[in-house]
């Protein structure tokens, strides 16, 4: 058996914690079974965000025509340009892994491993490392569900797969409209893919502001087949083409074809798979561990965090987390982490950038609110762009006009949603940010501050 001062269970963003503990001298052990940097940087947020970018890069050659440019696409280099991505963030990952192996204080554990009690893990080989601190990392999964029939006996891609195929499907059939849905149809359909989207909700990306939702889902009706409203009930595979089985609240039964099968349902986390069975560590009905402010569990010196924990499971959310875990566990600060003000972002084109609340949302609170609207065609540098479509909605207090949420989109609104992510952390005004901040002009960002404007009219 192996004592630590501290063990961290995963190395995605855990790893950082681990590198924090180990660098203010506490004997520390990463446990991470696969390669450093977890979902994000190898199977989430890197490939899926640098292979679209190939995509957009694409279509910018296809919109030349309207700046009188003419261009021609030769050829498309799809494997390779695949290839290169994986392997590059390949080797970030060994990288990472060499790194961790020349820390001082951190021993770094590469094996699957189970929890046999709530202070030490198990690894497939026998070997016990028990830590007098523990912080859970263990991140998350595509989820498969069992309920849709036929769906385990046929041939069925996730997103870990669909960011590796070196060929795109001729046609692609994906369960679910969120985000990662939305992403991976908007990326391969740019090289050609027919796709179709099957999604149980009454829009596409149905988290989303309904307004944001329900414009984004139009504009997707305009490059994929699009069907929502629909819940899958089973699939069924003959002679190398796939059928899945949809049906509506009203009765409406659809049939879907293609030759590939992407499960794009969401993740869960891997609370079932991490022997918390043989702890007291509590979790949530929906499977996540719970943690208080502090991000610590029910359990005296275990924290959780990432995609495990039952907060955001965003990449950035959890490089909040390991900050302040790293203060409560390292430096004994007893920082509370506040999600009220956690951005999001969607990288199809066009983006969909949101913060804070939604209309649904306040409806529910009951609280009153005004909308302040404006539209990407009304400024100098949409009209550069040729931009034709897109609009910035913020929602504020009637009376104060504090920023209460904002969603956008359109395009870069990724980027742009930080303009008034600090308004939404800190309760400024909208009136701060049309009147007080100078903005440059023709910038973008002027959409966001005509928005803001827009709420004094209300």
């Amino acid at each position: 058996m192996a004592n630590f001062d501290l063990v961290v269970f995963g190395g995605g963003t855990g790893n950082t914690v681990a590198s924090a503990a180990a660098a203010a001298g506490l004997d520390t052990a990463l446990v991470e079974r696969g390669p450093i940097g977890g979902t994000c940087l190898n199977r989430g947020c890197n490939p899926s965000k640098m292979l679209i970018q190939h995509a957009n890069a694409l279509n910018d050659v296809r919109a030349a025509e309207q700046f009188g440019i003419e261009a021609t696409v030769e050829e498309v280099h799809f494997g390779e340009f695949v290839r290169e991505v994986n392997d590059e963030l390949a080797d970030a990952a060994s990288g990472k892994e060499s790194n961790k192996r020349e820390e001082e204080h951190l021993t770094l554990v590469q094996e699957e491993a189970r929890f046999v009690d709530d202070h030490t893990i198990e690894t497939e080989s026998g070997e016990t490392h028990t830590g007098e601190k523990m912080v859970v990392a263990a991140g998350s999964r595509p989820m498969v569900p069992d309920a849709i029939d036929g769906l385990s006996e046929i041939d069925y891609l996730t997103s870990d797969d669909a960011i590796r195929l070196e060929t795109p499907p001729d046609r692609l059939v994906v369960l679910g409209g969120g985000y990662i849905a939305a992403e991976l149809g908007y990326f391969f359909g740019s090289f050609g893919t027919d796709v179709a989207l099957v999604e149980m909700e009454d829009s596409l990306v149905p988290r989303e502001d309904s307004e944001v939702a329900d414009a984004f889902t139009e504009i997707a009706r305009e490059r994929h087949d699009v069907y929502t409203g629909h819940r899958v009930t089973g699939v069924d595979e003959s002679d190398g083409e796939i059928v899945v089985n949809a049906e509506s609240e009203d009765g409406d039964e659809i049939d879907v074809a293609g030759d590939e099968l992407l499960v794009a349902l969401g993740r869960r986390p891997n609370t079932d798979s991490i022997g918390l069975d043989e702890t007291t560590i509590e979790t949530t009905d929906a499977g996540f561990i719970g943690t208080d402010e502090q991000l610590a569990t029910n359990v005296d010196g275990v924290w959780a965090m990432g995609d495990i924990a039952d907060n955001a499971m965003f990449k950035h959310s959890g490089d909040y987390e390991g900050e302040i875990v790293t203060d409560n566990v390292v430096h004994g600060a007893e920082r509370a982490a506040d999600f009220d003000a956690l951005p999001h972002a969607v990288f199809t084109e066009p983006q969909i950038g949101a913060v804070g609340k939604t209309e649904a949302a306040l409806d529910d609170e009951g609280r009153e609110y005004v909308v302040g609207r404006a539209e990407f065609t009304d400024t100098a540098m949409s009209r550069a762009l040729k931009l034709d479509r897109g609009f910035v909605k913020v929602l504020a207090d009637p009376d104060s006009h504090e920023i209460l949420g904002c969603h956008i989109l359109g395009h870069e609104a990724a980027t742009l949603l930080h303009e008034v992510t600090p308004a939404v952390r800190y309760g400024l005004g909208a009136d701060e940010l049309a009147n007080t901040l100078i903005h440059a002009h023709p910038a973008l960002s002027k959409v966001v501050m005509q928005a803001c404007a827009d709420v004094a009219g209300n």
